[in-house]
């Protein structure tokens, strides 16, 4: 596996060196020479736990075929492009890693009998207790503006407005913490404001400092973003040790980790933090991480910002939560301001956290998990966190998650098609062939002429008019006519042992090849061999009872397949109620997320008010009236039914229809009034439907003049009937022309059968047209009846006056 980032394409020599010798060892000590012990066995990405596997358990990876990465990361894993910080820190580029793991329990099985796992809380080592607090700040004016500003950009990076080199989810992420971090590193003329989570930091890391001062505490500070590159440009790391100094912080006791370049210099400082000569440390989780030994006096951490992965988490804390410190209780503060990047990512980094904590531990893993390696958010997470409503992203989740389950669910559909073709068709036509066949089969080994006694057991074969007793003399006459029959030419030369015998030439190979026809039919090739093409002959009728055999299996196997794929019928969709569920959920997210906008149609269907638009337009052009679409209520009160394509075919015969129900959320399609198709929908998930885009569309822009007239082609497009000779509509895959019950497309004798009439009637048919009403006609007649009852009140009203 190549461009995968994480895994090297050459191996280092170290690894390379260790691998040989546990392989060594292992075969030395039958698999029970190397124990390796660690603290962090997933740090990065589950792909570490290929490398711990192949250096401790690699017989059972060879064992299972996953001895080689592909086959392991195939097995476990899924790749994806994405982009990442270039390692300047200046640009962009593309790389692929592992977005998802597969197959976790199985993989967990297998990692633990090779690892004893032991975590912190199993383990109760004399360290000091945590408290951990989180310091919330507000944002200002000018961060909700750059927030709604990279929303924007998240928008024109997903629609492709601009190239990936140019601007893209990972650097929306970093901007995104950069300004949760503090608005001056988007821009260094913008305020510094007193409120903001830097300067909340520098007054709590004072107040420690000053409440402190007798036992020489020290604290640790944290940001992995904006450290001192001494380039003049603006950092965190100078204007809180600046804004210390001017609160009454001695500067010799502010360090940062930048400055001790050598590991002797590393170990001076960390030597004048032991001893409190240096009371405050500022530093990234890759420089003051693993193997920073200060915990002497540490009484408190600050983590100014969020790291990605949760062992980086671990190995800040790590840092003060450790045996060797002097202080009973210590403090971690973790700052985040609010409506920004900052509570989503510490979020994120505990889910993941919990991931590898289960992975990590006696529980049972997840199925599948997102790689902890993951360094970028997503749209969906970027626009949730921009508009402070976590309820868009759960949209965008549920659309994909819908999305997915109606591709299983067309894909259930369209197999659960297949096997209604196979119960209704395939099945039964090839038992019944094979039933056949066997028949023919026994008939013709009990009409089959036995061979002779003694060493040659030839009997006869017949030759045109001859019949000829001597096995030499067969064999000679036998490839003279073989020889006869020429290219495109296949004919009946005599016959053997009661069975027709047909030769023909086969031009590709140049041979000649018989069929013996009894009730069925037995095949082979002849030779240029006087005697072999009678011992040819009677090969391939020897091998009767093994052909019998083999359709009795077959028979067997045909009945058994039929029963199982009648069970598989039977079955629903499997994942019908979380698509139902998720449905409806999106649907309460839609409402919820529009109900700001349109609160006038929080409990209205959007076909229904666009159905309700085009009528109450069509009313108003029809009759020339000036009515308001809200006036719909009052004009058509009990309207619940409505037709949205009436039409005819060209001869005049026949109607089509369908029909919208928008109470019971059903619409169905009528051919001269017989209902054809009938499904329900969810309003939410028109889309789905084609053909009430079309409906909808056919009532905006209809007049209903005059009715609309398509031809046969049409009609086989758009409602997959077909016409007959006599102009009758059938359904082609529901078409039983002798009425027996079985479509004809699955059964076998219809041509046989007496034919029966079409159930459509011309003259029943031009009745139900008339007496199905079109829009136009429920409208007039709605019209007509609202008129009668206006003249009928003011008739009444002349009367009592």
């Amino acid at each position: 596996m190549r461009n995968v980032a994480g895994i090297g394409q050459s191996e280092a020599f170290k690894s390379s060196d260790m691998y040989m010798k546990c392989r060594y060892m292992d075969e030395m000590t039958d698999g029970k020479g190397v124990v390796f012990a660690t603290g962090t066995p997933i740090s990065n990405s589950m792909t570490e736990l290929y490398t711990m596997q192949r250096y401790l358990q690699y017989d059972d990876l060879k064992a299972r075929g996953l001895e080689h990465f592909d086959a392991w990361a195939s097995t476990f894993g899924e790749t994806e492009n994405t982009f990442e910080l270039s390692p300047e820190g200046t640009g962009y580029r593309q790389k692929t890693r592992f977005s998802k793991f597969y197959n976790l329990p199985e993989l967990m099985s297998m990692f633990k009998e090779v690892a004893d796992i032991k975590t912190s809380d199993m383990l109760n080592l004399p360290v000091p207790e945590a408290n951990f607090e989180v310091i919330k700040t507000k944002p200002t004016e000018e961060q909700k503006e750059i927030l709604e500003a990279i929303s924007e950009r998240a928008d024109a990076v997903r629609n492709n407005q601009v190239e990936p080199t140019e601007d893209n989810m990972l650097k929306i992420t970093n901007d995104g913490k950069k300004l949760a971090l503090d608005q001056r590193l988007i821009n260094p003329l913008l305020p510094d404001d007193p409120n903001s989570k830097v300067n909340v930091c520098v007054k709590n890391i004072f107040s420690i400092w000053d409440k402190t001062k007798e036992n020489s505490s020290t604290q640790l500070v944290f940001s992995d973003m904006s450290t001192p590159k001494g380039d003049g440009e603006f950092n965190i790391y100078d204007d809180i040790r600046n804004k210390l100094v001017n609160m009454g912080i001695p500067k010799e006791e502010i360090a940062f980790i930048h400055e001790a370049d050598t590991d002797k210099q590393k170990d001076e400082l960390f030597s004048k933090v032991r001893r409190g000569e240096v009371r405050v440390l500022l530093g990234s989780t890759q420089k003051m991480g693993a193997g920073t030994n200060v915990q002497n006096k540490l009484i408190a951490l600050h983590d100014l910002d969020v790291p990605w992965r949760p062992s980086d988490l671990e190995q800040r804390s790590g840092r003060i939560v450790r045996q060797g410190n002097e202080n009973d209780k210590v403090n971690i503060f973790r700052y985040v301001t609010e409506n920004t990047f900052d509570s989503y990512l510490w979020q994120t980094i505990e889910n993941k956290q919990k991931f590898i904590s289960q992975i990590m531990t006696s529980k049972t893993p997840v199925r599948v998990a997102e790689d902890v390696d993951e360094a970028s958010l997503s749209y969906s997470e970027i626009k949730a966190l921009a508009t402070g409503n976590p309820l868009i992203k759960e949209k965008m989740d549920l659309d994909n998650e819908v999305t997915k389950l109606k591709m299983l669910e067309a894909n259930y559909k369209s197999n659960k098609y297949k096997l209604e073709d196979k119960v209704n068709k395939i099945y039964p036509q090839s038992i019944l062939k094979t039933e056949m066949e066997i028949k023919a089969v026994k008939e013709d080994i009990a009409n089959i002429e036995k061979l002779g006694e003694g060493d040659s057991k030839f009997t006869s074969i017949s030759l045109g008019t001859d019949k000829i007793l001597d096995k030499k003399e067969a064999g000679e006459k036998l490839l003279e006519e073989i020889k006869k029959v020429k290219i495109n030419d296949s004919k009946v030369i005599g016959k053997y042992r009661n069975l027709d015998l047909q030769v023909s030439y086969n031009f590709m190979t140049n041979t000649h090849t018989f069929k013996l026809l009894g009730k069925a039919e037995y095949f082979g090739e002849f030779s240029n061999s006087i005697d072999g093409n009678i011992t040819r002959l009677d090969n391939a009728i020897e091998k009767m009872p093994v052909r019998l055999e083999r359709l009795n299996q077959n028979l067997e196997n045909y009945k058994e397949s039929l029963e199982n794929a009648k069970v598989e019928l039977t079955k629903p969709f499997e994942k019908a109620d979380e698509l139902r569920d998720k449905i409806l959920r999106l649907a309460e997210i839609n409402k919820l997320l529009d109900m700001g906008e349109v609160e006038e149609l929080e409990n209205q269907s959007p076909l229904l008010e666009n159905l309700k638009r085009a009528i109450v337009d069509y009313s108003n052009y029809e009759f020339s009236e000036t009515n308001s679409y809200e006036d719909f209520d009052k004009l058509y009160p009990d309207l619940s039914h409505i037709g949205l394509a009436y039409t005819e075919t060209p001869d005049g015969k026949h109607s089509i229809q369908y029909e919208v129900n928008l109470e019971e959320k059903t619409w169905t399609q009528y051919v001269d009034n017989v209902a054809i198709r009938a499904e329900s929908f969810v309003e939410e998930d028109i889309s789905n439907s084609q053909a009430i885009k079309d409906m909808t569309e056919a009532i905006k822009m209809s007049s209903f003049d005059d009715l609309v007239s398509v031809d046969e082609e049409d009609l086989k497009q758009a409602l997959g009937l077909e016409i007959d000779d006599d102009g009758n509509f059938y359904d082609p895959l529901a078409k039983d022309l002798d009425n027996d019950g079985i479509p004809d497309r699955y059964d076998n004798d219809f041509k046989d059968s007496d034919y029966f009439e079409s159930t459509y009637d011309v003259e029943d048919n031009l009745h139900a047209r008339e007496e199905k009403p079109s829009i136009l006609g429920q409208i007039s007649k709605f019209k007509s009846e609202e008129e009668k009852d206006k003249n009928q009140e003011k008739s009444e009203k002349g009367q009592e006056r």
